[in-house]
């Protein structure tokens, strides 16, 4: 009985091979014919390869669908905070009286629509790089399985593969992590192309972005090319809407309510007037006194502005402050020095001539009284 076991498995060794597959086993033990059994075997692979392949499309269509709904959901939210931000805007310019603010409310308006519709192409663009990295993966590993049917040696190149991804990872981490940054960046709209940006060490507008790097043209005119892996925060001072805040000195001295009616006044002027670059979208508020610093009195006017016209209007609004100060006597704090030197009289001596609005407290006293008495 023993001699017919082992008898039967050699035939089938014979026939189907040391790893016998199993429609050969099943056909050889169902008809016990040896050729069936071999014409199965060189079907059997092919099938099977066919088989791993088809799962292999079944896969990817999966992860397809999953990447498709991923970015559906990023786009819809997207469009969705887009779509009430726009609607305020309008309803803004809608109450606005005057025209040149109105006309500026449905121009930011329809600005936030079209960002958002680059937004929505910049996304699906992403997601299509995503599908085909994901239908590059699953069919790499199909073939790779298929060729295994057909007792393809695949360790060698397993094996290359293996080194050739330990020092990819070694040698190009940093890439990579460039590269996995930029596509979060980009799905997530952090900033785009126009915005302005300060990533730490270089601030600026933003005029490129790509999966790699980021490049910043700063306020000197300096290209700042940033990649995308070393950027571990971003405060964008484009989005929607911006906040100048200005914290004017006045003397000790100075009646506060005057000038804070005096900066208020100047602030109301320029909201009126809506400068080209220097659009403030509400009232000017005067938050009070900010801070008792050395020799002044700090006092806050913040004034909300249309996105990146933070700076202009702070200038705008800085030069008329001090000219309306200047028209009202509000004195602005500067330091003062007034030279004491003993040469005996008591009296103090006043500084050269020529010395533009500064005075220095400073007193120069012999060291020794004997030299003194010496002189």
């Amino acid at each position: 009985m023993e001699s017919v076991l082992l008898l039967a498995q050699a035939s089938l060794t014979d026939v189907c091979g040391s790893d016998p597959g199993l429609l050969c086993w099943m056909i050889y033990e169902v008809t016990g014919s040896e050729g069936l059994a071999e014409a199965s075997e060189w079907i059997g692979r092919p099938l099977n390869a066919v088989i791993i392949m088809f799962l292999a499309w079944v896969v990817k269509g999966i992860a397809h669908r999953f990447i498709a709904r991923t970015v559906d959901r990023v786009i819809a939210g997207r469009q969705r905070d887009a779509a009430a931000a726009a609607a305020e805007a309008e309803e803004q310019a809608r109450t606005e009286e005057r025209p040149k603010l109105q006309q500026r409310g449905f121009a930011r308006a329809l600005a936030l629509q079209e960002s958002s519709e680059r937004s929505t192409q910049r996304t699906r663009t992403l997601g299509n790089v995503m599908s085909n990295v994901a239908s590059i993966v699953i069919y790499t590993i199909g073939v790779g399985m298929a060729l295994g049917e057909f007792d393809v040696n695949l360790g060698p190149l397993i094996a290359s593969a293996g080194i050739a991804g330990v020092a990819l990872g070694f040698g190009a981490q940093s890439l990579v992590k460039d590269f996995l940054t930029g596509i979060f960046m980009l799905i997530e709209d952090q900033y785009g192309v126009g915005d302005l940006i300060n990533v730490g060490e270089a601030s600026g507008m933003v005029e490129v972005v790509n999966l790699r790097t980021t490049r910043i043209r700063d306020v000197n005119g300096t290209l700042w090319h940033v990649p995308n892996g070393e950027i571990r925060r971003v405060a964008n001072q484009s989005q929607e809407w911006a906040r100048t805040v200005l914290d004017i000195e006045v003397a000790y001295g100075t009646d506060l309510t005057e000038a804070m009616a005096v900066m208020k006044r100047v602030a109301d002027e320029v909201w009126e007037e809506a400068p080209e670059n220097a659009t403030i979208l509400e009232e000017p508020e005067i938050w009070g006194v900010e801070a008792f610093r050395e020799s002044s009195v700090a006092l806050r006017l913040v004034m909300k502005v249309e996105p990146a016209e933070q700076f202009a209007t702070a200038r705008l609004v800085r030069g008329r402050i001090k000219e309306a100060f200047d028209a009202a006597g509000i004195q602005i704090p500067f330091p003062q020095r007034t030279v004491w030197i003993n040469q005996g009289d008591p009296a103090p001596v006043a500084a050269a001539p020529g010395v533009s609005g500064r005075y220095a407290h400073e007193e120069f006293l012999p060291d020794d009284p004997a030299s003194e008495e010496a002189g």
